[in-house]
């Protein structure tokens, strides 16, 4: 565990310069500069989009396909199991939603087990009047696929960054260093970010890396750091992803696994002057709590054969500050009560395996980063017979390993 000076010099030396994404999709500089919300007078002469499509809660019958254009428009995904025959779009209190940039589109009545093809497109809206709507340029995507998962999947495959502190090569780099270990979607368990300024900082230093990796086809679910809850953009994060129930806490079940998502929120006290007295992430734990202990009772819980918790600061090993502490008391209990199997953690930079102990009777597995050779990949496989954590080292050795027999 590092002490906290060397965490602040960390910090420090993020924001004097963070290595840039090697990445697939680079939107145009101009474009960058200026990606705030644009009125008809501020539309720019083209249109484009600012990701590729990327996709986020998939289950047997839907996914979530979110995308984001340079300029408001009509967007639409096309798709089929061959030919992109169908189209689907976002309709709200009976209206097509339309004359927006960040899309997210659910696709519903998919079927299990099945590979769509699929690709995404948008028609610039340039004038939107009563009775007087004018559109300009439509653009296309190339045309990508995805898989739906069967009904009552017997397997659970993941990977699991954290703290990755916006140098987006570290995405590439872990997952060469993973090899050929398969998986069917991605956790982002925090720290992504060191604050968020605007848009732009969002689209280079995640969207776009992690869509030309892997989230054209493969999803992703991006739980939120003490990190992200800072900068001037910190809460406009949330439209960029997509949640069950648009928290940033939640529950889902993939196959024998029973994930519940957490969001641990600011590492400092609430009156802490650096946050200027605009937090309240007490309170909001002490919320997540009582929602948690509801959720811990619930069948999908309790007939799970594994219960797994993915929270970003851990509740031990992590010093003596606040968020540490106050972790503790209001989640650990719970986990000791509703016998949880795992925790999967990160903040600390330091990876590292704890054993349960007399502290904790539940393994707390820690992943590290975000400097070279302190970097990790967590894999989870999960079966009817057991569940196994391996982490993997950014030079592709195995650093860490825990077994859960059933």
């Amino acid at each position: 565990m590092r002490n906290r000076n060397s965490r602040r010099k960390f910090v420090q030396d993020a924001i004097k310069g963070t290595a840039m994404a090697t990445a697939v999709f680079i939107p145009s500089q101009s474009v960058l500069a200026n990606t705030g919300i644009k009125t008809e007078e501020q539309t720019n002469d083209w249109h484009e989009f600012l990701t590729p499509p990327y996709l986020q809660n998939i289950t047997p019958y839907s996914v979530d396909i979110l995308f984001v254009t340079n300029n408001r428009g009509y967007s639409w995904v096309e798709y089929g199991e061959v030919e992109t025959n169908k189209r689907g779009h976002k309709t709200s209190d009976g209206y097509i939603v339309a004359y927006n940039r960040i899309n997210n589109i659910r696709l519903d009545n998919l079927k299990p087990n099945t590979t769509y093809n699929y690709r995404v497109v948008s028609k610039e809206i340039t004038q939107f009047k009563p009775y007087e709507l004018k559109y300009g340029v439509q653009i296309n995507s190339d045309t990508f696929s995805f898989r739906t998962p069967k009904v009552n999947e017997d397997e659970c495959n993941c990977i699991i960054f954290n703290d990755i502190h916006e140098r987006a090569h570290s995405f590439s780099e872990l997952l060469q260093a993973n090899g050929n270990r398969t998986f069917n979607f991605v956790i982002l368990n925090g720290d992504m970010f060191d604050f968020e300024e605007d848009e732009a900082q969002v689209i280079r230093n995640l969207l776009n890396p992690c869509a030309n990796l892997f989230a054209k086809s493969k999803p992703y679910i991006m739980l939120r750091g003490n990190h992200e809850t800072r900068g001037k953009f910190r809460a406009e994060l949330k439209n960029y992803f997509s949640y069950p129930t648009n928290e940033y806490y939640f529950t889902q079940v993939n196959g024998p696994v029973h994930f519940t998502f957490l969001d641990t929120g600011e590492d400092k006290p609430d009156d802490a002057e650096v946050y200027a007295g605009i937090v309240d992430f007490d309170s909001f734990r002490e919320k997540q709590a009582l929602w948690l202990e509801k959720e811990m009772q619930k069948p999908e819980y309790i007939n799970s054969k594994y219960k797994v918790i993915v929270m970003h600061i851990p509740p031990y090993y992590s010093g003596d500050w606040h968020g540490t502490l106050h972790c503790r008391k209001v989640f650990s209990p719970l986990f000791e009560k509703y016998k949880v199997d795992l925790v999967l953690a990160g903040h600390t930079h330091t990876y590292g395996v704890h054993m349960p102990n007399k502290e904790h009777n539940y393994p707390i597995i820690i992943g590290g980063g975000p400097k070279n050779g302190k970097r990790t990949v967590i894999n989870l496989n999960a079966n009817q017979e057991n569940l196994k954590i391996t982490m993997i080292a950014d030079n592709g050795k195995q650093v860490g390993e825990y077994l859960i027999s059933r």
